[in-house]
């Protein structure tokens, strides 16, 4: 696997004496690592469900962008930092400290690293988008997790996250929309159709969602949701 060999191959270089190879070269690559590392954590924890279904909450209260990018961006990151937290200490036992104490070599490190986070995403990911990327892919049907590919397992996590991030949106815009056709309902038949019903409906929403304790609710239905 790619990444397993670049990590494998970072661990090994030298970084005192240049012997395994130029430093610039060494820098490029330890740039291009730091670069895609976000994005490969990103897709490989719960952050893509989190985000999709805060951004529905946004979007379905109609608030622009109240709260803003970096508010709900953050607490996605500290929600997905407290679910994979169990993950995160399985992988620091099994895989860091025995490459810190010497037991492990970096690919024996890489290896026991990956087991944890694929049962993560295993457990959270449809068949059905698995055996899409498998059978694309011409892999043989697995046996067990540890026969599945990451390159095969990643995008299948992703689509699936996607997935229940947008019928989890589905169910969170149910009440918003009552709420604006039953406004726009009353406008109407007052005959004050030039004035928008968003600008009604907002306060009408927000009090909906500030007395159903609305932010307790969404992310008590995502903390269950990855039990």
């Amino acid at each position: 696997m790619i990444l397993q060999h670049v990590v494998a191959a970072f661990a090994s270089f030298d970084f005192t004496n240049g012997e395994t190879m130029a430093t610039t070269v060494q820098i490029a690559l330890l740039l291009t690592v730091l670069t895609i590392a976000p994005g490969i954590l990103i897709m490989m924890t719960c952050f893509t469900r989190i985000i999709i279904v805060l951004a529905f909450v946004r979007q379905g209260l109609a608030t622009q962008s109240t709260p803003p990018n970096q508010v709900l961006i953050g607490l996605a990151l500290f929600i997905t930092a407290f679910i994979m937290a169990p993950v995160i200490q399985e992988v620091y036992e099994t895989a860091y400290v025995p490459l810190a104490d010497g037991e492990y070599s970096s690919e024996e490190a890489f290896e026991a690293a990956v087991v944890p986070i694929k049962e993560f995403m295993s457990a959270h990911t449809r068949e059905k988008d698995l055996a899409l990327f498998m059978g694309y892919g011409g892999y043989d049907r697995p046996a067990s997790i540890d026969d599945v590919p990451l390159t095969a397992l990643v995008p299948a996590f992703a689509i699936s996250e996607l997935k229940t991030a947008f019928q989890i949106g589905f169910l969170i815009f149910i009440p918003f929309l009552v709420i604006d056709m039953i406004v726009a309902s009353v406008l109407m038949s007052m005959g004050m159709m030039m004035l928008p019903p968003v600008m009604i409906a907002l306060p009408f929403k927000v009090l909906l969602f500030v007395l159903v304790d609305g932010w307790y609710l969404v992310v008590q239905s995502l903390l269950i949701s990855y039990q």
